[in-house]
Protein backbone atom coordinates (compact mmCIF):
# COMPACT_ATOMS: atom_id res chain seq x y z
CA UNK A 1 0.00 0.00 0.00
CA UNK A 2 1.03 3.42 -0.61
CA UNK A 3 1.86 6.13 2.30
CA UNK A 4 -1.03 8.47 2.69
CA UNK A 5 0.88 12.15 2.34
CA UNK A 6 -0.98 14.54 4.75
CA UNK A 7 -1.32 17.83 3.66
CA UNK A 8 0.33 20.40 4.87
CA UNK A 9 -0.81 22.70 7.83
CA UNK A 10 1.79 25.83 7.03
CA UNK A 11 1.20 27.59 4.20
CA UNK A 12 4.14 29.58 2.39
CA UNK A 13 4.09 33.42 2.92
CA UNK A 14 2.35 35.15 0.05
CA UNK A 15 5.10 37.23 -1.90
CA UNK A 16 2.72 40.39 -1.92
CA UNK A 17 3.17 39.58 1.98
CA UNK A 18 6.51 39.63 1.95
CA UNK A 19 7.28 42.10 -0.08
CA UNK A 20 5.38 44.17 2.04
CA UNK A 21 7.07 43.24 5.08
CA UNK A 22 10.80 43.81 3.54
CA UNK A 23 9.21 47.23 2.91
CA UNK A 24 8.21 47.97 6.48
CA UNK A 25 12.15 46.97 7.39
CA UNK A 26 13.11 49.10 4.78
CA UNK A 27 11.25 51.91 6.28
CA UNK A 28 12.42 51.38 9.69
CA UNK A 29 15.96 51.12 8.64
CA UNK A 30 17.03 55.39 9.32
CA UNK A 31 15.83 54.19 13.18
CA UNK A 32 18.02 51.79 13.64
CA UNK A 33 20.84 52.88 11.64
CA UNK A 34 20.45 56.17 13.46
CA UNK A 35 20.27 54.48 16.69
CA UNK A 36 23.45 52.13 16.14
CA UNK A 37 25.68 55.12 15.10
CA UNK A 38 24.80 57.66 18.03
CA UNK A 39 24.23 55.14 20.47
CA UNK A 40 24.82 51.10 20.63
CA UNK A 41 28.50 52.35 18.94
CA UNK A 42 29.14 55.21 21.23
CA UNK A 43 28.22 53.36 24.47
CA UNK A 44 30.36 50.52 23.28
CA UNK A 45 33.03 52.50 22.88
CA UNK A 46 32.85 54.04 26.06
CA UNK A 47 32.31 50.68 28.36
CA UNK A 48 35.63 49.69 26.52
CA UNK A 49 37.47 52.90 26.89
CA UNK A 50 36.30 52.78 30.75
CA UNK A 51 38.45 49.38 31.02
CA UNK A 52 41.37 50.04 29.12
CA UNK A 53 44.90 52.73 29.65
CA UNK A 54 46.28 55.02 27.67
CA UNK A 55 47.83 52.11 25.47
CA UNK A 56 45.33 50.18 25.36
CA UNK A 57 45.87 47.44 27.75
CA UNK A 58 42.74 46.49 30.39
CA UNK A 59 43.09 47.72 33.20
CA UNK A 60 40.84 48.20 36.61
CA UNK A 61 42.38 51.75 37.68
CA UNK A 62 40.09 54.45 35.52
CA UNK A 63 37.28 52.59 37.93
CA UNK A 64 39.26 52.68 40.79
CA UNK A 65 39.95 56.66 40.20
CA UNK A 66 36.20 57.06 40.44
CA UNK A 67 36.46 56.77 44.24
CA UNK A 68 38.61 60.21 44.33
CA UNK A 69 37.32 62.96 46.62
CA UNK A 70 36.62 65.28 43.95
CA UNK A 71 34.95 62.71 41.79
CA UNK A 72 32.95 61.31 44.50
CA UNK A 73 31.58 65.09 45.37
CA UNK A 74 30.94 65.42 41.69
CA UNK A 75 28.54 62.40 41.67
CA UNK A 76 26.90 63.46 44.73
CA UNK A 77 26.34 67.11 43.65
CA UNK A 78 24.96 66.27 40.70
CA UNK A 79 22.45 63.74 42.39
CA UNK A 80 21.72 66.60 44.45
CA UNK A 81 20.78 68.74 41.71
CA UNK A 82 19.11 65.80 39.87
CA UNK A 83 17.17 64.72 42.41
CA UNK A 84 15.84 68.52 43.41
CA UNK A 85 14.71 69.58 40.27
CA UNK A 86 12.86 65.93 39.73
CA UNK A 87 10.72 66.23 42.86
CA UNK A 88 10.42 69.78 42.52
CA UNK A 89 9.11 69.44 38.76
CA UNK A 90 6.99 66.60 39.43
CA UNK A 91 5.42 68.37 42.14
CA UNK A 92 4.76 71.56 40.29
CA UNK A 93 3.76 69.92 37.06
CA UNK A 94 1.68 67.33 38.70
CA UNK A 95 -0.16 70.27 40.17
CA UNK A 96 -0.44 72.25 36.78
CA UNK A 97 -1.92 69.00 34.84
CA UNK A 98 -4.15 67.90 37.62
CA UNK A 99 -5.74 71.42 37.28
CA UNK A 100 -6.07 71.16 33.40
CA UNK A 101 -6.95 67.71 33.50
CA UNK A 102 -9.53 67.18 36.38
CA UNK A 103 -9.74 70.70 38.06
CA UNK A 104 -12.21 73.48 36.40
CA UNK A 105 -10.40 75.24 34.48
CA UNK A 106 -11.98 76.14 31.03
CA UNK A 107 -11.58 73.01 28.13
CA UNK A 108 -9.14 76.08 25.66
CA UNK A 109 -6.52 76.36 28.28
CA UNK A 110 -4.93 72.42 27.86
CA UNK A 111 -4.48 73.21 23.66
CA UNK A 112 -2.08 75.87 24.30
CA UNK A 113 -0.04 74.25 27.66
CA UNK A 114 0.39 71.23 26.37
CA UNK A 115 1.92 72.43 22.78
CA UNK A 116 3.98 75.02 25.15
CA UNK A 117 5.21 72.17 27.20
CA UNK A 118 6.17 70.44 24.29
CA UNK A 119 8.53 73.04 22.99
CA UNK A 120 9.35 74.06 26.80
CA UNK A 121 10.45 70.11 27.56
CA UNK A 122 13.23 70.75 24.70
CA UNK A 123 14.16 73.79 25.33
CA UNK A 124 17.92 73.38 27.51
CA UNK A 125 21.55 74.21 25.96
CA UNK A 126 22.91 77.67 25.95
CA UNK A 127 20.00 79.48 24.82
CA UNK A 128 18.53 78.52 27.76
CA UNK A 129 21.14 79.26 30.08
CA UNK A 130 21.80 82.61 28.46
CA UNK A 131 17.49 83.17 28.57
CA UNK A 132 18.12 82.41 32.66
CA UNK A 133 21.05 85.13 32.76
CA UNK A 134 18.82 87.88 31.38
CA UNK A 135 16.03 87.38 32.98
CA UNK A 136 17.47 86.12 36.93
CA UNK A 137 20.93 87.35 36.55
CA UNK A 138 22.23 90.33 38.65
CA UNK A 139 21.52 92.90 35.69
CA UNK A 140 18.60 90.45 34.34
CA UNK A 141 15.00 91.84 33.59
CA UNK A 142 13.13 90.44 36.57
CA UNK A 143 16.20 91.03 39.12
CA UNK A 144 16.02 94.50 38.09
CA UNK A 145 11.96 94.90 38.57
CA UNK A 146 12.29 93.19 41.89
CA UNK A 147 14.90 95.68 42.87
CA UNK A 148 13.71 98.70 41.70
CA UNK A 149 10.02 98.70 41.77
CA UNK A 150 9.61 96.12 45.06
CA UNK A 151 12.66 97.04 46.50
CA UNK A 152 13.64 93.23 47.25
CA UNK A 153 17.15 92.20 45.82
CA UNK A 154 17.36 88.66 45.03
CA UNK A 155 20.81 88.67 45.63
CA UNK A 156 20.89 90.40 48.67
CA UNK A 157 19.05 87.83 50.08
CA UNK A 158 21.62 85.00 49.20
CA UNK A 159 20.00 83.63 46.07
CA UNK A 160 22.60 83.04 43.28
CA UNK A 161 21.76 81.60 39.79
CA UNK A 162 25.55 80.34 39.09
CA UNK A 163 24.76 77.80 42.12
CA UNK A 164 23.24 74.76 43.28
CA UNK A 165 19.65 76.17 43.52
CA UNK A 166 20.58 78.67 40.77
CA UNK A 167 21.01 76.23 38.52
CA UNK A 168 18.18 73.75 40.00
CA UNK A 169 16.01 76.35 39.17
CA UNK A 170 17.00 76.83 35.59
CA UNK A 171 16.40 72.67 34.54
CA UNK A 172 12.90 73.67 36.03
CA UNK A 173 12.34 75.12 32.87
CA UNK A 174 12.47 71.92 30.98
CA UNK A 175 11.42 69.57 33.81
CA UNK A 176 7.90 71.19 34.68
CA UNK A 177 6.53 70.62 30.82
CA UNK A 178 7.70 67.04 30.66
CA UNK A 179 6.04 66.29 33.98
CA UNK A 180 2.94 67.79 32.07
CA UNK A 181 3.44 65.85 29.24
CA UNK A 182 3.89 62.46 31.13
CA UNK A 183 1.48 63.12 33.75
CA UNK A 184 -1.56 63.96 32.05
CA UNK A 185 -2.51 60.88 30.21
CA UNK A 186 -2.33 59.31 33.54
CA UNK A 187 -4.73 61.60 35.22
CA UNK A 188 -6.82 61.18 31.83
CA UNK A 189 -6.56 57.18 32.63
CA UNK A 190 -8.69 58.13 35.97
CA UNK A 191 -12.04 56.83 35.64
CA UNK A 192 -14.82 59.52 36.98
CA UNK A 193 -16.86 56.01 38.25
CA UNK A 194 -14.38 55.65 40.60
CA UNK A 195 -14.35 59.34 42.40
CA UNK A 196 -18.29 58.93 42.30
CA UNK A 197 -18.35 55.33 43.96
CA UNK A 198 -15.50 56.76 46.37
CA UNK A 199 -18.22 59.74 47.37
CA UNK A 200 -21.05 57.63 47.59
CA UNK A 201 -19.45 55.65 49.99
CA UNK A 202 -18.96 58.11 52.31
CA UNK A 203 -15.05 59.25 51.14
CA UNK A 204 -14.22 62.87 51.61
CA UNK A 205 -11.97 64.35 47.97
CA UNK A 206 -8.47 64.17 50.18
CA UNK A 207 -9.68 60.41 51.07
CA UNK A 208 -10.18 59.40 47.45
CA UNK A 209 -7.00 60.91 46.23
CA UNK A 210 -5.10 59.49 49.16
CA UNK A 211 -6.88 55.88 49.35
CA UNK A 212 -7.75 55.33 45.24
CA UNK A 213 -6.12 57.89 42.65
CA UNK A 214 -2.44 58.31 44.27
CA UNK A 215 -2.33 54.32 44.87
CA UNK A 216 -3.13 53.85 41.09
CA UNK A 217 -0.79 56.88 39.97
CA UNK A 218 1.71 56.06 42.06
CA UNK A 219 4.54 53.88 39.85
CA UNK A 220 3.60 56.40 37.03
CA UNK A 221 4.77 59.23 39.08
CA UNK A 222 7.73 57.35 40.56
CA UNK A 223 8.44 56.24 37.16
CA UNK A 224 7.94 59.91 36.03
CA UNK A 225 10.44 61.63 38.62
CA UNK A 226 13.22 58.84 37.73
CA UNK A 227 12.70 59.80 34.23
CA UNK A 228 13.41 63.61 35.18
CA UNK A 229 16.40 63.09 37.29
CA UNK A 230 18.32 60.92 34.51
CA UNK A 231 16.81 63.69 32.28
CA UNK A 232 18.63 66.54 34.15
CA UNK A 233 21.45 63.99 35.71
CA UNK A 234 22.98 64.20 31.91
CA UNK A 235 22.25 67.77 31.00
CA UNK A 236 26.03 69.53 30.13
CA UNK A 237 25.21 72.38 27.72
CA UNK A 238 22.72 74.40 30.20
CA UNK A 239 25.17 73.88 33.47
CA UNK A 240 28.52 74.76 31.43
CA UNK A 241 27.12 77.90 30.13
CA UNK A 242 25.65 78.97 33.24
CA UNK A 243 27.86 78.17 35.35
CA UNK A 244 31.24 77.41 33.82
CA UNK A 245 33.65 75.35 36.29
CA UNK A 246 32.53 77.10 39.36
CA UNK A 247 30.01 74.25 39.73
CA UNK A 248 31.66 70.97 39.34
CA UNK A 249 28.96 68.25 38.15
CA UNK A 250 29.57 65.31 36.70
CA UNK A 251 29.04 66.38 32.76
CA UNK A 252 31.47 69.03 33.49
CA UNK A 253 34.08 67.35 35.09
CA UNK A 254 33.62 64.73 32.63
CA UNK A 255 33.94 67.30 29.70
CA UNK A 256 37.44 68.64 31.65
CA UNK A 257 39.11 65.02 31.35
CA UNK A 258 38.20 64.73 27.37
CA UNK A 259 38.88 68.16 26.10
CA UNK A 260 40.25 70.26 29.11
CA UNK A 261 44.46 71.32 28.85
CA UNK A 262 45.22 70.92 32.40
CA UNK A 263 43.45 67.76 33.68
CA UNK A 264 43.46 66.12 30.44
CA UNK A 265 42.59 62.30 30.98
CA UNK A 266 40.48 60.61 28.58
CA UNK A 267 40.18 57.45 30.65
CA UNK A 268 39.03 58.73 33.38
CA UNK A 269 36.41 61.00 31.18
CA UNK A 270 35.51 57.63 29.80
CA UNK A 271 34.87 55.98 33.36
CA UNK A 272 33.20 59.41 34.34
CA UNK A 273 30.80 58.19 31.36
CA UNK A 274 29.88 54.82 32.24
CA UNK A 275 29.17 55.87 35.60
CA UNK A 276 26.58 57.88 34.44
CA UNK A 277 25.28 55.46 31.73
CA UNK A 278 25.34 53.16 34.94
CA UNK A 279 22.86 55.93 36.77
CA UNK A 280 21.11 56.98 33.72
CA UNK A 281 20.11 53.61 32.70
CA UNK A 282 19.01 52.28 35.76
CA UNK A 283 16.94 55.18 36.25
CA UNK A 284 15.56 54.43 33.02
CA UNK A 285 15.06 50.98 33.14
CA UNK A 286 13.26 51.55 36.46
CA UNK A 287 10.96 54.24 34.47
CA UNK A 288 9.50 51.63 31.59
CA UNK A 289 9.03 48.83 34.34
CA UNK A 290 6.42 51.53 36.23
CA UNK A 291 5.20 52.98 33.21
CA UNK A 292 4.27 49.76 32.13
CA UNK A 293 2.79 49.28 35.47
CA UNK A 294 0.66 52.11 35.38
CA UNK A 295 -0.60 51.26 32.14
CA UNK A 296 -2.27 47.87 33.23
CA UNK A 297 -4.16 49.40 36.07
CA UNK A 298 -5.37 52.13 33.97
CA UNK A 299 -6.79 49.94 31.18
Amino acid sequence: MSAITEPSTSSPVPLAERKRLSLDWLGVMPFLIFTIMFLVLPTIYLVAGAFQDAEGNLTLTNMINLFQPSIRDAYWISIKISLASALLGAAIGFCIAAAVTLGGLPGWIRSPLMTFSGVASNFAGVPLAYAFLFTLGRTGLVTYLLTNIFGFNLYAHGFNLLSFWGLTVTYLYFQIPLMILIITPALDGLKREWKEAALILGATGPQYWRMVAFPILWPALLGTILLLFANSFGAIATAYALTGSSLSIVPIVLYAQIRGDVLQDPQLGYALAFGMIIITGVSNGIYIWMRARSERWLK
